[in-house]
């Protein structure tokens, strides 16, 4: 069943998240055997599908939340959907790219797979991303340390596959790891505390 924890705050998801490096979706498609379609899936409110459409002929965003879809900025070649990551309305074979962005901790690990196996192209890449863990000086980091400290009890498990990085995460296929990529922002407080704030 879906676990809704994002719905209720759409829109400060979509405002205080912050975009991913372009570097990680041209280096993740340098890899796919072609670039008609590729699947964004969990895509909360589109964040990673608006750059993969910089490399893909049509994107694919979908995810199981009303809300976060309708959140979403439109963007050319991209079409959006609310629908679950364990079925989809995609047509067997359709995928270059099957790619989770901050996504694939939430999916039920069986029925995605089946899902990844039914839309995938021969040669198909599926690909997990998500935000590492940041930090500003020591005096925020030692405040963070302390929140993390109070929420981790409410954590859903699945958030520790993301937290270590998904070097626990089953996928189909090879495995292939790509170096880790900086995020660096100038936030101010406000910024800061908005994302927090976004977190399931």
């Amino acid at each position: 069943a879906f676990i809704d924890l994002f719905s209720g705050h759409s829109a400060l998801y979509a405002a205080a998240r912050p975009t991913y490096p372009s570097r990680i979706f041209a280096d993740i498609a340098a890899l796919c055997p072609g670039r008609e379609q590729a699947w964004d899936v969990g895509t909360g409110n589109g964040q990673a599908a608006r750059d993969l459409a910089a490399h893909f002929d049509q994107v694919f965003a979908s995810d199981p939340s009303a809300s976060q879809i309708a959140a979403a900025a439109p963007a050319d070649r991209v079409t959006f959907a609310v629908e679950p990551a364990e079925r989809s309305s995609l047509a067997d074979s359709s995928c270059d790219l099957i790619l989770a962005a901050q996504a694939a901790h939430w999916f039920e690990p069986e029925a995605f797979d089946a899902e990844v196996r039914r839309v995938a192209k021969p040669g198909a890449i599926v690909a997990a991303i998500g935000y590492g863990w940041w930090y500003v000086d020591p005096q925020v980091d030692a405040l963070v340390a302390d929140l993390l400290r109070a929420v981790e009890p409410h954590w859903q498990p699945g958030n520790w596959l993301l937290i270590d990085g998904y070097r626990a995460l089953k996928l189909p296929g090879e495995e292939v790891r790509l170096p880790p990529t900086a995020i660096h922002l100038a936030w101010e407080r406000h910024q800061l505390e908005a994302y927090v704030r976004s977190w399931s």
